[in-house]
């Protein structure tokens, strides 16, 4: 069995039966994880290659290449696998949130403010699955994916980057 080389991208196997790194999710898990998870249709991630560098960063990129790739990035950083719970990226959830259907909770102005802003919040009138959500706000009609937060026990707490909060 290969091992995992962090300075490197490393390209996922499409199935667990195709894992040569110990550990390594396959394509397929990743692409179950967004559709059980969230209601990502499995069809969005059809021209994407998953990639992971280090331990449990999964890369999406729109295309192909070699592997193993030794360059600093490749496509978007999409998803956390190195925790018992999977934990998407804010660029992921603003790229693909607009497809979620399951596990989505809408932010209104206030709330949306103060989760941008990296603040905690007390929401106990959620009623679906504890855990990451994909945050969104409604603007010009359409909703809109903000980032990711972590929900549990009636706080949704804001997973969104420190160099990325903004005070509106």
């Amino acid at each position: 069995m290969r091992e995992n080389v962090g300075r490197r991208f490393g390209r996922v196997p499409e199935t667990d039966a195709d894992r040569e790194v110990e550990g390594r999710p396959s394509r397929e898990a990743i692409v179950d994880f967004w559709h059980d998870r969230y209601g990502i249709p499995r069809e969005t991630w059809a021209d994407y290659s998953f990639w992971e560098r280090g331990s449990g960063k999964i890369w999406a990129f729109h295309g192909e290449v070699p592997s193993p790739v030794r360059i600093q990035g490749l496509g978007m950083a999409v998803l956390r696998t190195d925790h018992d719970h999977w934990k998407p990226t804010t660029n992921a959830a603003q790229r693909f949130g607009r497809l979620a259907t399951e596990c989505v909770i809408d932010l209104s102005s206030d709330e949306a403010e103060a989760f941008v802003a990296g603040h905690d919040q007390e929401l106990p009138d959620w009623d679906g699955d504890w855990g990451y959500l994909i945050a969104t706000h409604e603007l010009a009609g359409e909703r809109e994916p903000i980032g990711v937060g972590l929900y549990l026990h009636g706080e949704l707490r804001s997973q969104i980057p420190k160099g990325r909060q903004r005070d509106l």
